[in-house]
């Protein structure tokens, strides 16, 4: 592994760009401090630079974008198009993830609870509700959080947007109670955390901007909930076909006195500063972050 070489893609184009620089900061240090041949590339300077990037022959891509075409399943294809293994899930896993509502029927179809939920325009939602309140608004597509409201009673409707019936969102019930994170490793959950933001849900600004997050081993989770919390991240992980590593989000809805469980989202492309959820839940189960990113380097490969 030693001889190899590893090409380290962070920052790209998509609202996630800072953060996937400092993801690709972060994996670099650990690679080199592994004594791996360790290079970086933002792929913002075109396929004809990349595909310079990632020669020669024996090169490694550890994809470390986030958000728009590092995660959609675009990058995965050129990348087996040039024939170049690399990191985390592949084309059709990719793209499932990021389509909310193509990964929401498919959770849904094989019995895992998601939030209600429709698609709507944007025209539609400043005419009227929906769906009774709260309710939140998320992009069809897109990470970090980056776009995402809840509308509640007494707030104005949102302004119609200029893409009108072009301009689709994704509406879903909101789920009150505990934000919960699993994540999935070599085909093994791992372990799973709860956060606890100071927001009406886990925001941008939440998970990157804050120092009054929490992050906690809920240790009064009944056994049963953990397993159905690990079994859902696994479940949800072999459904869309992921690889590697991935994150999946819920929220744990116990205000009624039963534990419903939500499963919000599947993350192909989670972040790995050494603060991020994925590293958290990777030392909790005992594997540092320089072995997390080694054995995501030994796990590349390239489908055909």
């Amino acid at each position: 592994m030693a001889s190899k070489r590893v090409v380290v893609l962070h920052g790209g184009t998509s609202d996630e760009r800072e953060i996937s620089l400092r993801s690709g900061a972060a994996v670099v240090d650990a690679l080199d401090a592994s004594g791996l041949q360790v290079d970086a590339f933002d792929p913002r300077f075109g396929v004809q630079a990349l595909a310079r990037a990632v020669e020669p022959s024996g090169t490694i891509v550890f994809n470390a974008l986030h958000g728009g075409t590092g995660e959609n399943g675009s990058v995965q294809g050129l990348l087996e198009v040039m024939g170049v293994p690399y990191t985390h899930s592949g084309v059709r896993a990719s793209a499932l993830a990021m389509d909310k509502p193509a990964s929401r029927d498919i959770f849904a179809t094989h019995g895992l609870t998601v939030a209600n939920g429709l698609v709507v325009c944007r025209d539609e939602l400043a005419a009227s509700d929906p769906m009774p309140r709260p309710y939140v608004i998320k992009p069809l597509a897109g990470g970090s959080s980056i776009g995402v409201t809840i509308l509640r009673d007494g707030d104005a409707l949102p302004a119609p947007s200029a893409g009108g019936e072009r301009d689709p969102v994704l509406v879903e019930e909101y789920v009150p109670g505990r934000e919960i994170t699993a994540a999935v490793l070599d085909g093994r959950p791992l372990s799973l955390l709860e956060i606890r933001a100071q927001e009406a849900f886990y925001s941008y600004d939440s998970k990157y901007n804050s120092d009054r997050t929490e992050y906690l081993e809920p240790d009064d989770l009944p056994d049963d909930v953990r397993e159905a919390v690990l079994h859902a991240a696994l479940r949800a992980h072999e459904l869309l076909g992921c690889r590697g590593v991935t994150r999946s989000d819920f929220r744990l809805d116990d205000t009624s006195g039963r534990h419903r469980l939500v499963l919000l989202e599947v993350n192909t492309q989670p972040g790995l500063t050494r603060t991020s959820l994925v590293p958290k839940l990777a030392r909790q189960a005992g594997v540092s972050f320089e072995e997390l990113c080694l054995w995501m380097v030994e796990d590349a490969s390239c489908p055909r």
